[in-house]
């Protein structure tokens, strides 16, 4: 969350304004898209309209998972006015980080990973970040008014807002759908004390489709527009922070950071633009990453080869366990040495997930045979756990 220099009062304007001259409004859009986003929207604080309570139900239902900063700060998430009582207008943007081809052609692919579209290129939060404080500068000294912006690390709910200032709507898998860009914007949003005409927002246009539902690997979808946080990849791979749950561990494939397949397969994608943001592009190393490359990162090399990529901060250790699944769903026996150097790590999130690979990998016999080596000087439960599964004792 970042704050501008406030001002007097949230009405008064910098300058006369004739008849012929461009209303706030448009001034508004103009200089949005001058800076650089694709997507823009007015709505007011009402426009949050039910969302605070699909989240509390959300909650109650535990599905957030290990996300407990959702619960932390859910009452200012359910309004705008909980997090800043002086909003009167929600501006908010979006900005396209579409890329050409298929973002699931990799998929199944033997010794490589998959990284969400979303971080293939720089973090998103800094570019948005970025322009949306030279928005909500010059709207503070066009219209002597205080502005606040926020990115979705802040306690804001983008999507709900962004449906009611007409940038599209959420869709059956949760995420905003535009028509002219498809499942692909990344959200940010400028509270602002200057009273602005809203948009219209955009209806509910999924009609009977479901293909985001019916492609989920691990039927996250508890129904239309209800996701169990704890059963999706992007969760798993991202925000959660112990082992991967067995049963999901097959289902990921070698998907290592996120996953876009219920988004990749919305029709409304027919009409998605190439982004224009260089920023937004794939790194060459993230294209088609060698999983064996991956799992023999240490701290110090994690950070460097992520530096300004969202995966830095999910941490080497979770990276690496999700890099481990995946050598054992697509890993061959040129990756058992990489993998049994990860037997001995620091790290007993990262040693479980060695060996969990290492029995998909390798014969019974020689699974039995590092077990006997390696079990008796293991202390972690977890660790002993998967050296036990399967095994019969």
């Amino acid at each position: 969350m970042a704050t501008e220099p406030l001002r007097d009062s949230h009405r008064t304007m910098s300058k006369t304004r004739t008849a012929a001259e461009p209303s706030p409004e448009a001034e508004i859009r103009a200089r949005a898209l001058s800076v650089g986003f694709d997507a823009f929207g007015i709505t007011t604080p009402a426009g949050i309209g039910d969302a605070g309570l699909r989240l509390r139900d959300f909650l109650d239902r535990g599905w957030q998972g290990d996300m407990e900063w959702l619960a932390a700060k859910a009452s200012l998430r359910e309004h705008p006015r909980n997090l800043w009582p002086e909003t009167r207008s929600v501006i908010v943007v979006g900005a396209n980080y579409h890329i050409p081809g298929d973002p699931l052609a990799l998929l199944g692919e033997p010794d490589v990973g998959v990284v969400s579209v979303y971080a293939r290129g720089r973090d998103y939060h800094d570019v948005l970040k970025s322009r949306l404080k030279r928005l909500a500068r010059w709207i503070a000294e066009e219209y002597d008014a205080e502005v606040k912006v926020f990115v979705d690390t802040a306690p804001v709910m983008e999507k709900p807002l962004a449906a009611a200032a007409g940038l599209g709507w959420q869709g059956k898998h949760t995420n905003l759908v535009s028509r002219e860009l498809g499942s692909w914007l990344f959200l940010g949003a400028v509270f602002t004390t200057v009273d602005l005409v809203p948009d219209e927002g955009e209806p509910d246009n999924c009609g009977s489709c479901q293909r985001c539902l019916d492609v989920c690997p691990t039927a996250a979808f508890v129904g239309p527009y209800q996701l169990d946080a704890r059963r999706c990849i992007s969760y798993l791979t991202i925000e959660h922070k112990g082992v991967i749950p067995t049963e999901f561990r097959r289902s990921m494939g070698n998907r290592i950071y996120g996953c876009d397949d219920c988004l990749a397969v919305c029709p409304w994608n027919k009409f998605a633009q190439s982004t224009g943001e260089a920023a937004f592009l794939p790194r060459a190393e993230l294209t088609a990453p060698r999983l064996v490359d991956l799992v023999q990162l240490d701290d110090a090399a994690f950070r460097r080869v992520f530096a300004g990529s969202p995966i830095k901060r999910t941490g080497r250790n979770r990276f690496v366990r999700n890099v481990l699944i995946a050598l054992g769903n697509v890993g061959n026996e040129s990756s058992v040495p990489a993998i049994e150097e990860r037997l001995d790590d620091a790290s007993e999130l990262v040693r479980g997930a060695a060996v969990w690979a290492l029995r998909e990998l390798v014969s019974e016999e020689r699974f039995r045979e590092e077990r006997s080596a390696r079990r008796p000087s293991e202390r972690a439960p977890e660790v002993l756990l998967e050296w036990d599964a399967g095994v019969g004792l």
